[in-house]
């Protein structure tokens, strides 16, 4: 018998990466399905090299013996599921799918072959099969062998080339780092079923240290994206990001959504006569009142100066109800807004809050050079916002006429009145205000 301490650490190995990357990404399936893969690699050597090897070594091989073949098949099963979520995050542009979706699928059908012919012919794949080394490979080249190794290998060519062919969608930088690792880790992971019990582990062990490395690179880009993103994006935005990649979910557009924005009244009279650490107290406490709102109502942050704040509702994800997620939003920030004001005046400094709401097209993207990017939007609602914003009184919330068309009439009654017809800068013609009604 052989020593079995290589087998053990390369067992410990696969179920340590297994359980690392569940816990980096608990929440998501395609974590949990590289999980079920690593760990059914670590299942499958850990229990050949300590339960199956001792009994073939002394001549023991039962009728039930190719439940050892179990665990190797889970192991192809889960790296294809993988394979399958992950395809199903990167946008398809216009390609096709469904084909190599079916191939991985049929690779698994093949995995399932491979199992009904260990349990069928359970004494051939010990003795002909498990471990065999190069000679019965390149040299002799049984038909037994084969019976067991043509499977596989088809099924490991199929999922290669389904891999592959996932590049051609232009996925993600981070994606294409961990499945060009997979695609050069795989055939390694894999040899370790066929050759010798002296080599197995080390091939094994070298296609798991492949797949850590692009693993690794893969959760370090996301955990770097999602620190950025979450500082101006909503929590659903941040989620897009991560599982799509920055560029997919930037990528420019035009669409319609709603545009909040609000800012402090008094405020350039309060920096004059307040200490810049005071001015920064109240900023921060203002920004986290209205970074929470925008949260709950879905919206993005685009962009913070000074005291003003500007939002979108409906942008990088559209939303068909943003203009109600909007009035949310405005009514959110206003309530809040009037709140920390209240507390941060006094007799001769009075702090307030105005809110403007404008919806209508406008094209959004990330524009700017490689090494500074801004996420901007573009169009007369953003501006139209800033206006309404801008002549709103403290505590006022002033709303322009696309939002309340797109307003369902119960909305639209108890909560909205008319209000001024307004003479804006950069708009010719009047706009007609609507003033939303205080809780």
């Amino acid at each position: 018998m052989i020593d079995t301490t290589p087998h053990i650490i390369t067992s410990l190995l696969a179920m340590g990466m297994a359980l690392a990357f569940v816990i980096a990404d608990r929440s998501s399936p395609t974590s949990r399905a590289l999980a079920l893969f690593l760990a059914s690699v670590g299942v499958s050597i850990g229990i050949g090299s300590q339960v199956a090897y001792p009994r073939h070594y002394a001549g023991d091989i039962a009728w039930w013996d190719g439940a050892f073949a179990i665990p190797e098949a889970l192991a192809f099963v889960f790296a294809y599921e993988w394979i399958l979520r992950v395809r199903r995050t990167v946008p398809a542009h216009n390609l096709k799918t469904s084909g190599p979706d079916n191939l991985l699928r049929v690779a698994q059908g093949l995995v399932a072959f491979y199992v009904a012919m260990a349990f069928a012919f359970p004494r051939i794949r010990v003795e002909k099969f498990l471990n065999a080394g190069f000679a019965e490979v390149f040299e002799r080249g049984s038909p037994e062998f084969w019976l067991f190794a043509m499977p596989l290998t088809l099924s490991l060519a199929l999922g290669l080339f389904s891999t592959l062919m996932m590049l051609n969608r232009r996925p993600d930088r981070a994606e294409v780092t961990r499945l060009i690792a997979f695609a050069i880790a795989a055939p390694f992971m894999a040899s370790g079923v066929v050759l010798p019990n002296n080599m197995a582990p080390v091939a094994t062990a070298i296609g798991l240290l492949i797949f850590l490395v692009g693993g690794v690179q893969y959760h370090v880009t996301q955990g770097r994206r999602a620190q950025f993103m979450s500082k101006f994006l909503s929590p659903q935005v941040a989620e897009l990001v991560g599982r799509r990649g920055l560029k997919s979910a930037t990528d420019e557009q035009t669409l319609e959504l709603s545009v909040v924005c609000c800012d402090l009244r008094g405020f350039t009279a309060f920096t004059a006569a307040t200490s810049s650490q005071k001015v920064m107290h109240i900023l921060r406490e203002y920004y986290d009142a209205v970074g929470a709102a925008a949260t709950e109502s879905g919206g993005t942050i685009k962009d913070q100066a000074g005291d003003g704040v500007l939002i979108l509702v409906g942008a990088p994800i559209p939303m068909p109800d943003h203009a109600q997620r909007a009035l949310r939003l405005a009514a959110r920030i206003r309530e809040s807004g009037m709140e920390i004001t209240a507390r941060w005046s006094d007799a001769d400094l009075t702090l307030g809050v105005g809110v403007g709401v404008a919806s209508g097209y406008v094209t959004v993207g990330v524009i700017g050079a490689a090494s500074r990017l801004e996420y901007t939007a573009v169009g007369p609602a953003v501006n139209l916002a800033s206006r309404l914003c801008a002549e709103a009184a403290h505590g006022e919330v002033l709303v322009d006429p696309r939002t309340i068309e797109l307003l369902g009439e119960e909305v639209r009654r108890p909560e909205l009145r008319l209000g001024e017809s307004l003479r804006l800068k950069g708009f010719q013609q009047p706009v007609q205000s609507y003033t939303l009604a205080a809780a």
